[in-house]
């Protein structure tokens, strides 16, 4: 309550145009949260209920989550390099990451079992599909020469992993201020049974795929 109650007493305190812009930003925030939600309700469980002739829309895949995971090979030596990845990780999901640990020692690497390696996050719900959305339409068109996205990353059971070069092609990080460049893992977890059923989801959210090659079961 006390939180409500501080916030409300701070855009009320803010100057008459202030206040519209911090409304304005809340209200395209929601609808960003919540545009690939509704898209999903009111035309995708639809058209792949028709498409795969499912007899429930309780048989139509959705999205579970999405997995960000950020590997750092070169915090064995410097764990700052870590620390800055976790910000950014955390400043392009909006969500708090979680340490990976390494999870065997390998000698070539002088990677010792337990020393933390990278960052992941986990994101469901309104947070899931807002990243999705930005990803989709304002990062991955920033990527050099993108010609579109394989389709040959789906893992037999339904989820796809997308990977990223530079984590400078989402917006939120500010390229004069890193250090190095960091790539990433994406995952897509959905609850198809199969690759052609996740496919077909993904593309009818905007995924866009180069052209289809997966094989029907």
């Amino acid at each position: 309550m006390a939180d409500k109650k501080t916030k409300k007493e701070t855009i009320e305190k803010q100057p008459k145009a202030a206040k519209k812009e911090t409304k304005e930003a809340a209200v395209k925030e929601q609808k960003i949260k919540t545009r690939l939600a509704e898209l999903y309700k009111k035309e995708i469980v639809s058209e792949l209920q028709k498409k795969f002739n499912y007899k429930s829309i309780m048989q139509v895949p959705k999205l579970h989550k999405i997995v960000v995971n950020m590997g750092v090979g070169a915090a064995v030596a410097d764990q700052k390099i870590l620390e800055e990845a976790v910000k950014e990780l955390e400043t392009i999901t909006g969500q708090k990451a979680s340490i990976r640990k390494a999870k065997k020692a390998i000698s070539n690497f002088k990677l010792r079992e337990g020393v933390n390696i990278g960052a992941m996050v986990t994101l469901r719900r309104e947070k899931m599909f807002e990243f999705m959305d930005r990803l989709l339409n304002i990062a991955l068109p920033r990527v050099r020469d993108f010609r579109g996205l394989s389709d040959k990353s789906f893992d037999g059971r339904g989820n796809y992993t997308l990977g990223v070069k530079e984590q400078i092609i989402f917006p939120e990080i500010n390229v004069d201020k890193i250090t190095r460049v960091l790539g990433m893992d994406i995952t897509f977890v959905t609850t198809a049974k199969t690759d052609n059923e996740a496919y077909e989801l993904l593309q009818a959210f905007g995924f866009p795929f180069r052209k289809k090659e997966i094989k029907t079961a």
